[in-house]
């Protein structure tokens, strides 16, 4: 059992973005120095948006050296395969993952980069549905994550793809969403025209892949649906199975980021 965790609270989405970005910017610069790999885990999504615009904002104000950083990105939405498994929904999707971190994190770093100094094709991660367990390895062999912007679900606290009832040691897998994940997902990809066209399963990281293999965790949350998350993240002193994103208090280094209208009158 740990303390609850003291929320940090800021004015706006913006303010949020910039803070933890000139902390990931900084990272990124002393990895660079010591000639050390940089490893940034990512969620797609609304709420890491903030924080990907300010850091591609400092990485052309510093001309940040982007050649040494590892994009770790948390899950894809995959469908059954021809031959059995699964694979990938295709990467040119709307709601692809592999998109978004394409579109919304690498490139715009890239861009604000000096030309040769961006992200390498290569240097962005993903689980894969045919050898999840690889992940793992992968992640370890790097020396872990230096650090991982998380985010937690509105309505049920899925942190991932990792669904209510996640157990504590789940590992990196093909796993089935539960329909109030995907329920959010509507909000996340307005692609979707119903629940009816949001995939039923997903490839993630487990509880236990970001616990372990993360240096650094911080949870972004934000907007006025979120103040559940909130509530129940300032009040938990232990992982509950129940709201996964509560396996933030078990993580080394943790910290909270959220809005003032997330937090709520209690907090603000």
């Amino acid at each position: 059992m740990s303390a609850p965790l003291s929320p940090r609270v800021f004015d706006s989405p913006g303010a949020l973005g910039e803070t933890l970005a000139r902390e990931i910017a900084d990272g990124i610069a002393e990895a660079g120095r010591a000639g050390h790999r940089y490893v940034l885990g990512c969620p797609g999504g609304r709420s890491p948006r903030p924080v990907y615009r300010a850091l591609a904002a400092l990485t052309a104000e510093r001309a940040l050296d982007l050649r040494h950083v590892v994009i770790a990105m948390m899950d894809e939405y995959v469908v059954p395969a021809p031959d059995g498994g699964y694979q990938d929904v295709p990467h040119s999707a709307h709601n692809s993952c592999h998109r978004f971190a394409a579109d919304e994190i690498v490139a715009p770093l890239n861009a604000a980069a000096r030309p040769g100094q961006g992200i390498p094709a290569a240097s962005v991660w993903f689980p894969d549905p045919a050898d999840p367990a690889a992940y793992e390895e992968r992640l370890a062999d790097a020396g872990g994550v230096d650090l991982f912007l998380l985010a937690s679900g509105a309505s049920d606290g899925h942190i991932a793809f990792n669904p209510p009832g996640s157990p504590e040691d789940s590992v990196s897998r093909v796993t089935v969403l539960a329909d109030t994940t995907r329920a959010d997902n509507l909000g996340t990809f307005p692609g979707f025209a119903s629940l009816d066209e949001v995939p039923r399963h997903g490839v993630t990281v487990g509880v236990r892949t970001i616990v372990t293999h993360t240096r650094r965790a911080v949870m972004v949350v934000h907007g006025t649906h979120k103040r559940e998350a909130v509530r129940r993240l300032t009040t938990a002193t232990a992982y509950d199975p129940s709201w996964p994103a509560t396996l933030l208090t078990q993580c080394k280094d943790p910290s909270l980021y959220v809005d003032r209208s997330a937090a709520g009158q209690a907090l603000a």
